[in-house]
């Protein structure tokens, strides 16, 4: 029998942790450079189109599937039918996502780590203290392997406080840090020099740019950016209240993710123009910068070349990173600890410290044989894994998930459910359209 398990202890409980899984490092280098490299405002718009069709019914699934069973992935997955066949599936497909999950953890608290790493080098260099600041900037295994090592250490010890104490009452307090670091940046760096020429690319369209190219990239990053495939979102879905609206909350969880991307790119774009003014280079092949040159070349360049306040801007631009990355290590790490919580006889402490610690140990691994290691797992998780497990879930809810059940489920804290637009569209989307999108971008990403 599984064991009593907690849940959010309200709304907006939930939006928070559920953003804050959203909203990592990707969607703040990957959104702002995706969009000024495709056309402006016209890839913000079909970005946006995509973000309600395809991203928001596939995050549907996962938190109908998770509140429904009210169970780790592995568990929800083969209980939807009693069929065999589809039992013996849904337990393979879980625990491939728990693998998935795992994996996609051990190279992030790397990266969350390098983020710490120039956070704790910027706040040494604005008290004075060059060597140390020097050391803590300078890329090295001894260096990765302590800042991954402490991060590590932090999301394990939220995780090991539960939903409510934990992972409800963090992301409470860093999602809205998060947004306020955001805004205070942008409000700076929008008075730089270069600044506006990026504002104008970042939200001025370009239709001509529209190819079939660009409108797979924003399927990808719509899909991509909240969270789904790995299960986060379900496990996180089986923490709500019996009586919130599932299409309302999941309607919230989706325009706080674009939002928030969308604030990242008024960061970003006009920070790397204002960079350009200041003789930092931020075009590579035509393309804008993107990814580790933007955030450990392109930027500190640029944070460099601001005098006295380029350290306190650094110091709160890493904080800002360290934040996004350590609200989507939380839901990441909270994966595999429901599986063992909910399957084992440990309790949650124990499972979030030996989970973590097994987790780390892969990190460590990556860390030492980093050139072999890190891309490979990169590549396995985020351009095979995901996708096909995205579409995997979108067919369990599609196909596996009785359909008056999945009405019943719906109609928990919507009663008139079944005569809104949504019940009307979603069933066929999640059922068809979204695994054919996403099978898509799958085979776009991998053989074109």
């Amino acid at each position: 029998m599984l064991k009593q398990r907690e849940q959010f202890t309200s709304r907006l409980g939930f939006v928070l942790a559920a953003a804050g899984s959203a909203v990592g490092l990707g969607n703040i280098w990957g959104f702002p450079t995706n969009t000024a490299n495709g056309g402006g405002a016209a890839f913000v718009l079909i970005y946006l189109v995509l973000a309600f069709t395809l991203a928001y019914p596939a995050l549907m699934a996962e938190l109908t599937i998770g509140r429904h069973t009210r169970a780790n992935i592995v568990t929800a997955l083969q209980g939807l039918s009693p069929r065999p066949g589809v039992r013996l599936t849904g337990r393979l497909v879980g625990s491939y996502g728990i693998l998935v999950a795992s994996l996609i953890l051990c190279f992030y608290s790397l990266v969350a780590g390098w983020m710490a790493a120039n956070l704790a080098s910027s706040g040494a260099a604005l008290a004075g203290l060059d060597r140390p600041a020097a050391w803590l900037a300078r890329d090295g295994v001894p260096r990765n392997l302590l800042f991954a090592g402490l991060f590590s250490l932090i999301t394990a010890g939220v995780v090991s406080e539960g939903v409510k104490h934990g992972i409800e009452r963090w992301s409470s307090r860093l999602m809205p840090t998060l947004v306020a670091l955001l805004v205070a940046l942008i409000g700076y760096v929008l008075t730089r020099d270069g600044a506006i020429a990026g504002l104008t690319v970042y939200l001025l369209p370009d239709f001509a740019r529209i190819s079939s190219t660009l409108v797979i990239s924003a399927l990808g990053q719509a899909f991509f950016s909240l969270s789904l495939g790995v299960g986060t979102m379900l496990v996180y879905g089986s923490y709500i209240r019996e009586g919130d609206s599932l299409p309302a909350t999941g309607a919230i969880v989706t325009l706080v993710d674009i939002g928030v991307a969308f604030l990242a790119g008024l960061l970003i774009i006009p920070a790397m123009f204002a960079g350009r003014e200041l003789g930092v280079e931020i075009y590579a092949n035509g393309q804008l910068q993107a990814g580790p040159d933007l955030i450990f070349r392109v930027l500190p360049a640029l944070f460099d070349s601001m005098g006295p306040l380029g350290n306190g801007v650094a110091t709160a631009f890493f904080a800002l990173m360290t934040i996004a990355a350590l609200t989507s290590s939380i839901s990441m790490l909270e994966v595999p600890v429901a599986l063992a919580t909910e399957t084992t006889s440990l309790n949650r402490k124990t499972a979030a410290w030996l989970v973590g610690g097994i987790i780390f140990a892969g990190t460590a691994t990556i860390a030492v044989f980093f050139d072999p290691l890190f891309g490979a797992v990169v590549t396995l998780t985020t351009e095979f894994s995901q996708p096909l497990l995205g579409i995997a879930l979108c067919l369990f809810a599609g196909w596996a998930f009785n359909r008056n059940a999945l009405l019943e489920e719906i109609r928990a804290g919507n009663p008139g459910a079944q005569k809104t637009l949504f019940w009307k569209v979603w069933p066929t989307y999640v059922r068809y359209f979204c695994p054919l999108l996403i099978a898509t971008v799958f085979v776009q990403a991998i053989f074109l």
